[in-house]
Formats: structure tokens, sequence, C-alpha cells
């Protein structure tokens, strides 16, 4: 066990180039199963989840390096096509193999995947997408026996919720099935784009990837490729925040402000000057941070669940009353508790938290609860009064490439202490 022990006070300043996208890199090395051969990835963030990543493929018989920032994965000899239940409660992405090993090798075996407790997050959409694509689903002892006999054939697959997983899923089945499948209220994220951008290097035909509709038209077979994963879009909004709270000016390189859509207007509302050049974003704070109205999270490109409670950090010192939606999962309030442990004044009700701004926050030794809410008492834990002592880090790991080092760079006092 480790914990991260932040002195606040310090003032967040310079410049920080941006690791890789955690949900993307995630799919795109579960991709690189359906390739037969050596793909070199770049832009791979050194995360512990994508480490478990990695391990599932070694699982399955494929032979991976990581050289520096890059991974070369060559899936030539899959000799398995089972994740263990070990492997796959490691974290909870790894559900997305299974729709990456079914398409090559028309079968596979999976146990409910862990990660995060955030609320509740069935696997039913994604073997909803799977049966749909003819494979037979079975239930044995906690492990799900899934088998496509006569193979992979496209269909018309309709969500009743722009699930992430499950469209990533569904693209990763039918890319080499028989046939066109259409995919119908498919999540529009940008790591939706970037794993189809892949695929289609890889030889696939995707259409309408970034909306509402996909269409794949299966191909025989794909080839391997090199390719390099978008930057992380919620690391960016994070270490953004990490300026605003301190009062601080910052500078992020290897982004895409068109990602942030939703959150740099939310940043300006408080008060932050944005300035945005090329790839770079630049944010200035004032002294003190200005109310935000209202934060709804929702399906991209609304504003996004994994940067509510870096915002809740944000609105607990800004001045005023500031109300937060809930809208995705209904257990991603579990950080609330641990800030007002600091002097937050929050009020939660369901699904909404109303925070009522405070001049500052205090040092405590808090708990993580999970990767976001971690994040987020590590940012209050930078402008709070005195020492404070985020425990748990192991879900800060899973999503932030250097943490505390990235923010010792921008002027943070932060140091990991192992237990």
């Amino acid at each position: 066990m480790s914990a991260f022990v932040i002195k606040g006070g310090r003032r967040i300043s310079g410049s920080l180039r941006v690791q890789g996208s955690k949900n993307s890199v995630l799919p795109i090395l579960a991709a690189t199963v359906l390739t037969e051969g050596k793909s070199v990835i770049h832009n791979c963030p050194k995360l512990s989840d994508t480490d478990g990543t990695i391990k599932i493929l070694k699982n399955l018989g494929c032979k991976v390096i990581r050289e520096g920032s890059s991974i070369i994965v060559d899936s030539s000899n899959i000799s398995s096509a089972e994740i263990p239940e070990k492997l796959m409660r490691e974290m909870r992405s790894s559900v997305i193999f299974l729709g990456a090993i079914l398409g090559r090798m028309n079968s596979a075996v999976i146990s409910t995947p862990g990660g995060c407790e955030i609320g509740l997050r069935p696997i039913d959409l994604h073997l909803y997408a799977m049966k749909q694509l003819g494979v037979q689903v079975e239930e044995n002892y906690g492990k799900l026996i899934c088998s496509a006999p006569n193979g992979l054939k496209g269909k018309k697959i309709t969500f009743s919720f722009p699930s992430v997983g499950a469209t990533e899923n569904a693209v990763l089945a039918s890319v080499t099935a028989k046939g066109t499948t259409t995919i119908v209220n498919a999540a529009r994220e940008p790591e939706i784009i970037d794993l189809c951008d892949f695929l289609n290097k890889c030889g696939g035909e995707i259409y309408g990837a970034g909306e509402s509709v996909i269409t794949v038209k299966g191909k025989e077979k794909l080839f391997p490729c090199e390719y390099s994963v978008i930057c992380d879009r919620i690391a960016c909004a994070t270490y953004l925040i990490a300026g605003a709270v301190t009062g601080g000016d910052v500078v992020l390189e290897n982004t895409n402000p068109v990602h942030l859509s939703a959150v740099l207007p939310l940043l300006e509302e408080a008060g932050c000057d944005i300035n945005i050049r090329c790839r770079a974003i630049r944010l200035k704070a004032p002294r003190r941070l200005n109310r935000i109205d209202k934060i709804i999270t929702q399906p991209y490109p609304g504003f996004p669940t994994d940067a509510q409670a870096p915002f809740t950090t944000l609105v607990c010192v800004a001045k005023g009353t500031s109300v937060i939606v809930e809208n995705i999962f209904e257990s991603r309030f579990k950080h609330i508790p641990e800030l007002v442990r600091m002097g937050a004044k929050i009020r939660m009700e369901g699904r909404v938290a109303v925070i009522d701004g405070v001049e500052r926050l205090y040092g405590a030794e808090v708990v993580s609860p999970d990767l976001r809410g971690g994040a987020a008492l590590v940012l209050a834990g930078l402008c709070a009064e005195g020492e404070t002592v985020v425990n748990n880090t192991k879900f800060i790991d899973r999503g932030y490439e250097d943490f505390e080092d990235n923010l010792s760079m921008l002027n943070a006092d932060v140091k990991r202490k192992v237990n």
C-alpha cells in the first residue's frame, strides 16, 4: 500500500506533455488480437491498467514488448480463448477483450470483471451485442462461456444506452464478421473514433465512428500496423483543474481541445482564462474561482462523468453555490465524504450534490475510493492548508501516469510514501 503526501498552498505553474489515453490504449491493445501479426502501438501510458492488459495479452499467447511509450504486440500465435478470473478481476476494462477474442477464435471464456466500484456497470449490453452477432452464451459457475459455432454474422445492433464498452465490443466482434453490422445508438466518445481508426488502418471497413450510427463491413482478415494513441482528455482536465484550484498558470501540450469542448467552457465560467494554440492549452486562474451554476454528466459530447470528481474539488473552493448532477453512475459520489473531512460544505441527495464553496480546505488523512475520486482528493490537497495524505493510490495509478512526478514538475509538493 502507498499514499500521496501533499503539502498544499503552492501555485501550479509550468508546462506538461499529457499522457496517452487510458480509455483508448486498452481497447486498441485488445484489438491487436485480431491482426494476426506484429503491431506497434505508440503513446501508451504507463499505468497499472496497461500492465493488466499486457498480462491478458500474454496469457492469450501474444508476445508483448514495451519500449518506452511504445508497446509491440505479436498476436501471430494465440493459443487460448480464456481470460483467467484473477486477471479479469484486476480491471473492469478486461471485458473489452470479449469481442476481440470472439472475432479471432469464435469462442471466449471470461468471468465478471473487476475495477473501481462506482456503481452498477453490468455487461448485459456487451452480451446482447454478441448474441445479435450469433454468439451463444452459457453461464457456468461464474464463468461466461461464449461460442459462435457458425461464425460471427453481421446484424443490426440497437443499444438502449450509448455504452462505450459495449460499442467497442460490438465493433471488435463485427469487424471480421461475415456481412455488415449496423450499430444504432452507439457511443460517440473520441476513444471510439480512435479504436475505429486503428482497425481501419489494419484493413477494417468502419464508417460513422463518432456518430450515433456506426456501420461495419466485415473483413475476412486484418493486418498489423503502427499506430499512435490519442491524448488523455480526462488527465488533461485533471491537470487544468490543478492549475485552477491553486490560482495557477499551466500549459498542457499534446492535447486535443475539441475533445474538451464540454470542459473548457466550465473552466471559463469559473473565471479561468483559457488560451488554445494548436495542440496546446494554457490556463490562467484567478485568485478565487467563481461558482459553476450546474454540472450535469452526460454521454459524449456532454460533460464526462470521469471529470465529475475533479470538478467537485474545483467548486468546493469557488465563490457561491454550485450543483452537480451525476447521470451516468449512481455511486460516483464516494469522494464527497472525504472532501467533507477536509472542510468542504456539500449536501447530497441521490444523484445530486449541492456544494457551498469555502475559502479554503484543510489538510487531512483521506482514502481514495476510486480512480477519479482519488484524483479529486489529490487536487484538494494541492489547494488545502497544511498536509494531506491520500491513501489507496492503487486506484489513481490505474489512470494517471507518474502522477506525483508530473505534479511536482508543475511546482506541487507531492511525494509517494510506501506504507
